[in-house]
């Protein structure tokens, strides 16, 4: 399921005003904290969301660069990655995206060249 627009919208509060939000996506630690973590060409800034809450942001949790990678992601029983010293805990069905904005970083490599470049 996507994030709702209405998180999007919470989250832009927290960005600077000419960022573009490519990715978005929930994440928790501990089964206690949740975070939602907002990937633009320029940073993937992590959102610490208010106590018990999992679309709330309160405040900027960690910003880092784009070029660091979100993944791999453990697909065992909680699919689980680690950024920042953290492991974190996301739902199945924000695997892909995660995937898509790792490989956005290696696009030499990601995708095979387009058959038809001139359409």
């Amino acid at each position: 399921m996507p994030v709702p627009s209405a998180v999007r919208d919470r989250a832009r509060g927290f960005l600077p005003a000419d960022a573009e939000i490519r990715y978005i996506f929930p994440a928790s630690w501990n089964e206690s904290a949740f975070f939602i973590f907002v990937v633009t060409d320029s940073a993937i800034t992590v959102l610490a969301n208010r106590f018990w809450s999992r679309s709330r942001p309160k405040n900027i949790w960690h910003v880092f660069p784009r070029d660091v990678h979100v993944g791999p992601v453990r697909t065992h029983l909680i699919p689980t990655f680690d950024l920042g010293g953290h492991t974190f805990e996301v739902d199945e069905e924000y695997v892909a995206v995660i995937n898509a904005c790792d490989a956005e970083l290696s696009q030499d490599t990601a995708l095979p060249p387009d058959p038809l470049p001139d359409l």
